[in-house]
């Protein structure tokens, strides 16, 4: 069964190739091989690669160019689901969406629910529930959204990766403690986003909307305090470096990140089974794969 992964060279792509069920014959591509904000592209690949089932993983992340590259961040994040969501409805084939947190501005103090009225306060989070909104308009009955947060892996670009790049090269850090949400192993979100495909396969999707983080809260100091204390004890690092707490307002930035951004997976631990794991163990198993 030909499965279609755009974003394939990001965090979550690297993670659902490692993943992926014996059923799927993978289909991977990134802007090089699909571009999709290109509506004859797409055509042209569907009428050659015949996807079954699309995972959308591309869109433009840079949450902070977002806000003066508003026509790009659109274009691949609003715009691109669509004309995704468009073609599978015209070939009649399911789409799982990924999405994210900054949806939500962080108003409220307990998580999040999939069915909470969204408010987004930036570009990119704009952009990403627009991308939603088109999914679900064009694919009502044959899509699926996950949203999550904090994504890391062994694979790319992420906070954790920064962290020890910086904790070897300073002698301490400033990190924002005033933000709350959940780290996220792409690794588990690949196997929710497998679960997610197998369920849109069988026609079994219960609820559109679900929300995937691993378990657990914790603020961006949190989290950089975690990554040295076990990088550490692998062996990653060499010394302890000093991290002190800032606040938001120290460290001002071009998008508005919600202040609370923890999500409910309570409804998705139970309808797509999903790796139900306290995000220090899933920092250590990922930190263990760098040591080799």
């Amino acid at each position: 069964m030909n499965v279609l992964i755009t974003g394939a060279d990001g965090q979550l792509g690297y993670e659902l190739r490692r993943t992926a069920p014996d059923f799927a014959q993978l289909s991977f591509t990134d802007y090089q091989q699909l571009d999709i904000t290109d509506e004859a592209a797409i055509q042209a690949f569907f009428a050659s690669a015949s996807p079954a089932v699309v995972i959308n993983a591309a869109a433009y992340t840079a949450v902070d160019k977002a806000e003066l590259d508003v026509d790009t961040a659109r274009a691949v994040n609003a715009t691109g689901a669509a004309l995704l969501a468009r073609a599978c409805a015209d070939h009649n084939i399911p789409m799982l969406q990924v999405s994210t947190d900054f949806v939500f501005d962080g108003a409220q103090s307990s998580p999040y629910h999939a069915d909470d009225q969204p408010h987004p306060l930036s570009v990119y989070g704009q952009t990403k529930l627009e991308g939603e909104n088109h999914v679900r308009e064009l694919l009502p009955q044959r899509s699926l959204i996950i949203r999550t947060a904090w994504v890391y892996s062994a694979h790319g670009n992420n906070f954790v990766k920064t962290m020890l790049r910086l904790m070897q090269e300073k002698e301490q850090l400033g990190v924002v403690a005033d933000q709350v949400g959940t780290p996220t192993w792409a690794n588990h979100l690949a196997r929710c986003v497998w679960n997610g495909v197998v369920r849109l396969l069988e026609g079994s999707v219960q609820l559109p909307v679900h929300h995937f983080t691993d378990a657990g809260v914790a603020s961006w100091y949190d989290f950089a305090v975690a990554i040295q204390e076990e990088a550490l004890q692998l062996g990653l690092l060499d010394k302890a470096i000093q991290i002190t707490p800032i606040q938001t307002l120290d460290y001002p930035t071009p998008a508005t990140r919600p202040a609370y951004s923890v999500l409910d997976k309570t409804s998705t631990w139970a309808e797509l089974e999903a790796p139900q794991v306290h995000w220090r163990v899933a920092l250590r198993q990922m930190l263990a794969e760098l040591v080799g």
